[in-house]
């Protein structure tokens, strides 16, 4: 009887705090367009180096030559080959993604966050890859180690 007396009060309370449907509406519109704050930090940047390193490697040789690279980020990516080979080896490409990281690191905390993000975009620095950037990657990933 208890059981059902708590059940019946809950039914009630749900029923009378209801939303109506305009509001229903308008908070499912607000939720579909919420866009949530940009964090990533330089430990999870990591790995996000290292996947579009290999996502840009198509011919798998563990370099990056200037043909696998768009010619808009061609320039900037060739500028990480500290040897001067004709290449970028995966310690260059880190090294160079990594001081990318740290010069939109405004406050030097090891995060960036949206507000950063946004003042290097303004700088017309090119913005940094996230992990939603490399949605492909697992499967691509997964594929070139069943290939070798």
């Amino acid at each position: 009887m208890r059981i059902l007396l708590v059940g019946g009060c809950a039914l009630a309370l749900v029923a009378c705090s209801g939303k109506s449907a305009d509001e229903k509406a308008m908070q499912n519109a607000e939720l579909a367009n919420y866009t949530p704050p940009f964090v990533m930090s330089r430990l999870d940047f990591g790995g996000v180096i290292e996947r579009r390193f290999r996502r840009l490697d198509t011919n798998n040789d563990d370099k990056l030559e200037p043909s696998e690279i768009a010619p808009k980020n061609r320039e900037r990516v060739m500028s990480y080959d500290t040897n001067k080979d004709g290449f970028v080896s995966v310690e260059e490409w880190g090294r160079g993604m990594l001081a990318r990281f740290d010069a939109q690191d405004l406050n030097h905390d090891g995060t960036v966050t949206s507000d950063e993000r946004e003042r290097a975009r303004e700088m017309n620095d090119s913005d940094l890859p996230t992990p939603a950037d490399e949605p492909a990657n697992a499967t691509a990933a997964a594929g070139r180690a069943a290939a070798r």
